[in-house]
């Protein structure tokens, strides 16, 4: 009998695939809604920084004047003791929180609010940033860091500026043990080993010939013991291309 693969071993909930939650240290997300802050504007300073494992940027600790202390994703050039304003009459400046319908077109937001309310959801990754093109009576037309354009309430709020983090991938990693580190930071696996380099009763694509023998393409109910390669593949291999013909 073979060994289990390693989708079924992540599916037992081991340790070893088991989410590391107990680590991460907060949710970063925006204050409550409330009515100060849809209609005025309120303020707040940066006490502090936080590396927080579940994030790939800086978060920052705002202590707003009504007490309320959250930790929000960090723009570049946030730094310690520096005002924070949150509100529809905000400035649109580096950091503060406004509704998309008080934030000029062109400017550069990002944590954007799905549901006006909900903390924030979308642009989150260090180095990321959307833009702000066009309002109207429907939304606000957001372009997201992958060129999309996406429609979004006009009081859903987002943060002014670039994400903190960017170019942390262009530095390279030079050795096995700094990769080993930066994985196991989110329990993810590593390294990657092709099925075809295994032994036959650790993957089904293992054995000593270098070709699988057999198409790749299961379908989705497939036993996990089988459900490897492409799983419910549209197309498999080269896409055929029409020549044109010429008149």
């Amino acid at each position: 009998m073979g060994k289990r693969l390693l989708q079924q071993k992540a599916g037992k909930g081991s340790p070893a695939y088991r989410r590391p939650s107990h680590r991460f240290k907060s949710k970063a997300h925006y204050r409550v809604y409330d009515q100060q802050e849809r209609s005025e504007v309120i303020e707040g300073e940066i006490t502090g920084f936080v590396d927080d494992p579940a994030h790939s940027a800086l978060l920052m600790t705002v202590l707003f004047e009504n007490d309320d202390r959250v930790d929000i994703i960090a723009p570049e050039g946030a730094r310690i003791g520096e005002r924070i304003y949150a509100g529809k009459k905000a400035s649109a400046e580096i950091g503060n929180i406004l509704p998309l319908s008080s934030i000029p077109d062109g400017t550069p937001v990002f944590n954007v609010e799905m549901v006006p309310g909900d903390g924030g959801r979308m642009i989150r990754g260090a180095g990321t940033n959307g833009y702000v093109v066009s309002h109207d009576d429907k939304g606000v037309v957001v372009r997201m860091p992958s060129k999309k354009l996406r429609v979004f309430p006009n009081n859903a709020r987002a943060q002014i500026g670039v994400i903190s983090g960017g170019g942390r991938l262009e530095a390279p990693l030079l050795k096995a043990g700094n990769a080993h580190h930066k994985h196991h930071a989110l329990n993810r696996r590593w390294p990657t080993v092709r099925g075809v380099k295994m032994n036959a009763y650790n993957h089904p694509y293992g054995g000593k010939q270098h070709h699988k023998g057999k198409s790749s393409c299961v379908s989705h109910g497939t036993p996990p013991g089988r459900k490897v390669g492409h799983i419910g593949a549209r197309t498999m291999g080269r896409r055929k291309t029409r020549r044109r013909v010429q008149k």
